[in-house]
């Protein structure tokens, strides 16, 4: 068997929403393996780098040519033996990085029952039967919506901009302040799902709005975020769910009507949480969570899928009645949106790494095929050992330069290198460039798959 580290190379996207030319993380990363007649063009877009087996972009070894794909299903043991038999012989995980220029649709991913259903009434839009879960790391700082704000604070926009409240009409808001009035933060089984109920019946209303209403209400909500950004969304008084940062609300809704005029995504902006992330900082999407990327550059694991429904800020297919049916309409603090990550037991650090407050963190979301690893060596000479994984891993660098060694193989490592390293492979990876501190982190992502009983966890079952 061939040793279990290969260099891959992998393809970028370009989408209208990416960053462009150099401006794109994904395309300066994807030029460094890419083929001789790729260049970055400088007012081209570019979105998304794929690293994997999905056949929409699949990765190729590059030394080889031949597709990571192919090489996994002749060797099952890069893979081990039960992870191909689980996920019939393909890489369990999709990992991109993404670069974010303007919004990303409004959408949710289905959950595997929905996903096959979907694919087999329709799969040009559906291309896969299977569900899609997904982690987001910041490489850059983010923005981002993120499930439906605490009640509460929908409320409040409901009160405070009188364009949304039009657009959906004073019944059907009255109907939901109706329900929810005092019960906002209840954990009774039976009023929550109340609560739930009452903001599907009002989403779903909003969503369903005539393109002429949205265009007449969006002039006019744009016109209040222009006239008066620092009251934009504020009740008077002292009001605890007044914005923090009206003016900075007020520019989103501005930016956001100059990327997408007209649109709806602009009222359901209200309805979800504004978050944002710092570098190194994460979000885990169950299925069935409803979300949209603003802008940023981020690491991003999924279930391997390319399902989306969408609804808003988007040329796309629009699936408007399957999104509203599938959501969960979970309301929920921005804080509980996050994913905490944690020290990684099974790696090794040097003293050169240790010394130097190097670190490797585990980003571990509720589920089977993925975990990720960032590691930052921040001195020459610090080294990380891993404890071999059952399962396969695919690591990406970000920044600085190193080297990778598995078993009798090095290979160096600098910023936009992507590898694929076999289950059962000890890895080590070590800091040669030169320079200490911040500046000169040594910095790498390591998306894996390990079994070890979660997968009913968050997967819509």
């Amino acid at each position: 068997m061939q040793i279990p580290l290969l260099r891959l190379q992998c393809g970028v996207n370009s989408y209208d929403w990416g960053k462009v030319g150099h401006e794109s993380a994904a395309a300066r990363y994807a030029a460094t393996t890419a083929p001789s007649d790729f260049s970055i063009e400088s007012e081209k877009p570019y979105a998304e780098l794929w690293m994997g087996t999905h056949p929409s972009l699949p990765s190729k070894d590059l030394g080889t040519q031949r597709s990571l794909l192919d090489l996994v299903q002749d060797n099952q043991a890069l893979m081990s033996i039960e992870i191909t038999e689980r996920y019939g012989g393909k890489l369990p995980f999709l990992f991109k990085v993404l670069s974010i220029r303007k919004a990303l649709s409004i959408q949710a991913h289905p959950n595997k029952k929905l996903a096959e259903q979907l694919h087999e009434r329709d799969s040009s839009n559906y291309p896969d039967d299977n569900h899609k879960p997904e982690m987001t790391i910041a490489i850059t700082p983010f923005e981002g919506l993120c499930g439906f704000r605490p009640l509460a604070e929908i409320a409040h926009f409901l009160k405070a901009i009188e364009p949304l409240r039009n657009l959906i009409g004073s019944q059907a808001v009255s109907d939901f302040e109706e329900t929810i009035r005092g019960n906002e933060e209840s954990s009774d089984e039976a009023t929550v799902q109340k609560n739930k109920d009452a903001l599907r019946s009002l989403f779903t209303k909003l969503m369903e709005s005539k393109s002429e209403n949205i265009e007449s209400a969006s002039k006019e909500l744009v016109a209040l975020a222009e006239n008066t950004p620092t009251r934009f969304g504020v009740l008077s008084g002292d009001v605890a769910t007044n914005p923090s940062n009206p003016e900075e609300l007020a520019g989103i809704i501005r930016r956001l009507d100059s990327q997408f005029p007209s649109d709806i995504g602009l009222f359901v902006f209200f309805f979800l949480n504004f978050i944002k992330l710092s570098p190194g900082e994460a979000m885990f999407l169950k299925a069935d969570d409803i979300h949209a990327y603003v802008s940023g550059d981020i690491i991003e694991c999924m279930a391997s899928s390319d399902n989306v429904v969408r609804a808003g800020f988007t040329p796309k297919f629009k699936d408007i009645d399957t999104l509203t049916q599938m959501l969960t309409y979970s309301y929920a603090p921005i804080e509980e949106q996050k994913l905490v990550p944690t020290d990684y037991p099974y790696a090794t650090l040097n003293a050169a790494a240790y010394s130097s407050a190097s670190s490797c963190l585990l980003y571990d979301p509720p589920i089977e095929e993925f975990s990720v690893l960032k590691t930052d060596l921040k001195r020459t000479g610090a080294k990380v050992t891993f404890d071999p994984i059952e399962g396969p891993s695919i690591l990406i660098c970000t920044g600085g330069q190193g080297r990778i060694t598995v078993g009798s193989k090095t290979e160096e490592v600098q910023e936009g290198f992507v590898f694929f390293i076999g289950a059962t492979a000890e890895c080590v990876i070590e800091k040669t460039g030169r320079g200490d501190g911040d500046e000169n982190v040594f910095t790498t992502y390591k998306a894996f798959c390990e079994l070890t009983g979660k997968e009913a966890m968050a997967n819509g079952h």
